[in-house]
């Protein structure tokens, strides 16, 4: 029996049986031989650990563009908390960590630069619109390895596509970094609001607090505590604490995103991802060999989208200063 088999087996033996097993993952675009060390779910996680497009994310906004300061969240950050929470509702609920941890650090790799504000700006400019979760999973399949991309198990592809909205993943492990990507970024995009001094602790409605607790880890806590304590056949939390985690939800939306203190920088973000835009489709030729097969399979838009949404914050501002800021020459 291989080191592979052994875990499928202990897998089997003390996983619960709203589980995903690895033995039983509903295959791969392109059937590979199984390793001998590492589960199919295992497998997928590593490649997704080692592809360019997670490297990317250290060099990504969350919320903040371009902050000054080390200790706000970029969306490699905050991909590590959502998979952190996630592993630890998984493991409480005997289902598959490693099946969660995938689709945890595979979520975002197909976020734009810029946060939202560069999802919101491709998505006014693509035919057929742009969401981060679909280019989520085109990078996977399609743009990862030079156009061979990563060949995941359909279990992890459902689970990245449906991490935010629409249809819910077929697998609770997906569901789990559904529910968990909520929890972290309400309490990390709060904790970074009030580090930049947009708004401060007590600001947060009392009545909040005092049901789900005073700071980030005891909300985190609270709110964990109750999917792990409800959740059975589905990932649920319970009605009460879940009306208060609604509640900080809005108050969040009300105090930060919509706050023109902290969204002063996005109104810059359109016209840099137009302006981008608007050059590559004129030039494709600028863009790098991939890009250009991705022409010629599927038009210039597409090749210019995915090139754009790869991209990460400096790179964006970069390329954008080389075509439309003038250099000064040196006499």
């Amino acid at each position: 029996m291989t080191i592979r088999e052994t875990s499928e087996q202990i897998e089997e033996q003390f996983l619960s049986s709203y589980a995903a097993k690895s033995r039983n993952h509903h295959g791969r675009h392109i059937n590979e031989e199984e390793c001998n060390l590492r589960t199919a779910f295992q497998r997928d996680r590593d490649r997704i650990i080692h592809c360019k497009a997670f490297r990317r994310l250290k060099h990504k906004t969350q919320v903040f563009l371009a902050p000054e300061s080390d200790h706000y969240r970029t969306r490699l950050t905050h991909t590590l908390e959502v998979a952190q929470i996630a592993r630890t509702i998984s493991r409480a609920l005997r289902l598959n960590e490693d099946l969660t941890e995938a689709i945890a650090l595979g979520h975002d790799l197909g976020h734009t630069p810029f946060g939202h504000a560069g999802e919101r700006a491709l998505n006014q400019l693509t035919n057929g619109g742009f969401t981060h979760f679909e280019q989520s999973v085109r990078v996977c399949e399609k743009l990862e390895k030079a156009g061979r991309g990563l060949n995941l198990t359909d279990d992890v592809l459902d689970g990245i596509l449906h991490h935010t909205r629409d249809e819910w993943a077929y697998t609770l492990e997906g569901q789990i970094v559904r529910v968990s990507d909520r929890i972290a970024y309400i309490n990390h995009d709060i904790d970074d609001a009030v580090r930049a001094g947009i708004i401060c602790e007590g600001d947060i409605p009392k009545e909040i607090t005092q049901k789900l607790g005073s700071g980030k880890s005891e909300r985190i806590d609270t709110l964990v505590r109750s999917i792990i304590e409800c959740s059975n056949e589905r990932i649920i939390m319970n009605q009460e604490i879940e009306r208060y985690y609604n509640m900080l939800h809005e108050f969040l939306f009300d105090s930060v995103y919509r706050n023109p203190t902290a969204k002063y920088e996005e109104t810059k973000v359109l016209g840099i991802v137009e302006g981008l835009f608007e050059d590559f489709v004129k030039h494709p030729e600028k863009m790098s060999t991939e890009y250009l097969m991705i022409c010629e399979k599927e038009g210039v838009q597409r090749a210019v989208t995915d090139y754009i949404a790869g991209m990460t914050d400096h790179y964006a501002v970069m390329s954008y200063s080389d075509i439309y800021i003038p250099k000064f020459w040196k006499i």
